[in-house]
């Protein structure tokens, strides 16, 4: 009988250390990979391709289970109704990592904004792993709306899905079992069941990887500093015209048109950024230019980066690596 890995949930083999799965004994629990991140800290690509993580919500949307879409606060994916095109299971929005944001920003705000957005969303719940906030209401709604004691939980990597079931495991689980997690993307390589008492069984998925985030073109120490664990304290530039932001080494946002204009970071704290005249310094221009005219009330959002708030309309220029995506939307806060 195969047994699997307790941290990722791939089948374990001794046979080929180049494969996934890899142990040097199959009485371990943990593959060499998982047992390397929990014990030194050391981090494994592990390669899957869209075509396998859609595959594998498929057999979800097949078993109609009430399903868990976790999304991290601060990286909110562009298009949420992609789910639907793989998932017509009965469906919770969860906005993790609410401690990273403004304890300023309202749930209340948070929630109606999801909620007017994507009407498909049975119930739209922030919750914070961290700080235990509100998983008692998520486990209530949980029980409302599920269909049998199969919850499955899916989402974009570092979202905080595996955060997310260990909190559950801790909190209402008398088991000791507890799930690899990992600042760094596709930590869970399949999907993991975990009794959580009589009436909850929990199925952890692969996270969905947003090939243009820029957390997949960082080092592991940018990683680190682009996922903050310490709450945000937004930077407010007032501008205009010929000036520019410099985002550490990632992004420039240029202010090429418009009235005085009042813009705004919702980055990690551990990311640096200066205001400069526009004409007098040359950094970051050598990325790919994108032109970008704004209506008031608008939030620019750079995938793994996080968000850029700006109050009146403009006309601008934002240098980004070619590779990373970015989209607008209506200002979140």
């Amino acid at each position: 009988m195969s047994k699997k890995c307790l941290g990722c949930g791939v089948e374990l083999q001794d046979e080929n250390v180049k494969l996934e799965g890899y142990t040097t004994s199959l009485d371990n629990d943990l593959c060499m990979r998982c047992f390397k991140l929990k014990n030194y800290g050391e981090y494994e690509t592990a390669t899957k391709s869209r075509e396998e993580f859609i595959s594998i919500l498929d057999k979800v949307n097949k078993t109609k289970d009430l399903v868990l879409y976790v999304v991290d606060a601060l990286n909110i994916p562009e298009d949420l109704a992609t789910i639907r095109n793989y998932l017509h299971n009965k469906l919770i929005l969860v906005i993790n990592k609410r401690d990273v944001l403004p304890k300023s920003v309202s749930d209340e705000k948070l929630v109606n904004y999801f909620k007017e957005k994507y009407d498909f969303f049975d119930d739209v719940i922030v919750i914070s792993c961290e700080k235990n906030l509100n998983l008692d209401y998520l486990l209530s709604r949980v029980k409302f709306y599920e269909t049998s004691k199969n919850v499955y939980i899916v989402g974009y990597t570092n979202a905080g899905k595996s955060t997310l079931i260990n909190k559950l495991i801790k909190n209402y689980s008398e088991s000791d079992r507890e799930l690899t997690i990992s600042p760094l993307p596709t930590t869970t390589l399949n999907m993991i069941s975990i009794d959580i008492n009589d009436y909850l069984t929990v199925i952890d998925t692969p996270g969905l990887i947003d090939e243009k985030s820029l957390t997949n073109f960082v080092s592991a120490d940018d990683l680190k500093r682009l996922n903050s664990k310490k709450e945000i304290k937004p930077r407010t530039y007032q501008i205009k015209k010929g000036y520019s932001i410099i985002i550490d080494k990632f992004a420039r946002l240029d202010y090429v048109d418009g009235e005085r204009n009042s813009v705004t970071l919702y980055i990690s704290g551990a990311i640096d950024s200066k205001k400069v005249i526009s004409s007098r310094h040359d950094d970051l221009k050598d990325l790919n230019k994108n032109e970008i005219k704004l209506a008031s009330d608008k939030d620019i959002v750079i995938s793994g980066l996080g968000f850029i708030k700006v109050v009146e309309k403009g006309e601008f220029n934002l240098y980004l690596d070619k590779k990373i995506n970015y989209f607008t939307r209506d200002n979140l806060i």
